[in-house]
């Protein structure tokens, strides 16, 4: 099995969007680069209730790849995935998702459009991201919800998303710059500006979940061509939001 130096093929500075195109092939496998993508999508979707009308709208933003559509199958949404990659964005229209390609700073979608709007892994790549935020919250119709999950802006999220995971094989290195990790704090007073009260959650990885998928991985990196057995890691809450935490919010009408 691959490890993720050997799937980038140059060296880019740190949160280049550029290395998206470099790792288009890791986003669908399991034990790849966007493993703990997949982890975290099924936990933003388990936010997401049944869309309450036909034709309801969730709008994707830095969808990706769509990871996040196999954990909304049968809630009812139409599925709109916006990013700048567009090697992401045709492998995501595969999945069903209707993609936008555009910058989560300038949505090139209209006011109220969504019910949902979801922005996983997003903030702490978008230089701007208190832009990123204004966005999501004007593409919401009143009443509408925003789900999103990232890293906070302190020390111990610099040390564990950047010095420690990158120096595991499936983490793609410079994938985050960690000057832009975002307060979660000033998240939450950013929210309220436009209209959305913010409710915030640390989470993580399940910890035995974690250790057997990591022995797991280990074991197929030895032996290339072995499948990968065994359920993926959870993600469970945690008291503290120093690392990686959700937010759930709902826009006042």
């Amino acid at each position: 099995m691959r490890d993720v130096a050997s799937t980038a093929q140059r060296v880019l500075p740190r949160n280049d969007p550029r290395q998206y195109d470099d790792l288009a092939g890791e986003w669908w496998r399991p034990d790849g680069a966007f493993a703990m993508l997949h982890w975290l999508a099924e936990a933003r979707a388990a936010l997401v209730p049944p869309a309450r009308s036909p034709g309801a709208v969730l709008v994707d933003l830095g969808c990706g790849a769509g990871l996040l559509a196999p954990h909304l199958a049968g809630k009812g949404y139409r599925h709109v995935g916006v990013d700048l990659t567009r090697s992401a964005l045709v492998q995501a229209a595969g999945h069903g998702v209707r993609v936008v390609q555009g910058d989560a700073t300038a949505v090139p979608l209209p006011d109220g459009c969504a019910d949902v709007v979801s922005a996983g892994e997003l903030l702490e790549h978008v230089p701007d991201w208190p832009r990123a935020v204004a966005e999501a919250c004007r593409l919401l119709r009143p009443g509408g919800l925003l789900v999103l999950d990232t890293l906070n802006d302190t020390a111990l999220a610099r040390l564990v998303a950047v010095r420690i995971a990158e120096r595991l094989p499936t983490v793609p290195r410079g994938i985050h710059d960690p000057r832009l990790f975002v307060d979660a704090r000033a998240l939450v007073a950013e929210c309220a500006r436009h209209g959305v009260e913010l409710r915030l959650r640390g989470i993580r990885p399940q910890v035995g979940g974690l250790l057997a998928w990591l022995v797991r991985r280990a074991r197929g990196a030895r032996t290339p061509g072995t499948p990968s057995t065994g359920r993926a890691p959870r993600i469970v809450p945690t008291r503290s939001t120093a690392v990686l935490y959700q937010g759930r919010g709902v826009r006042r009408g």
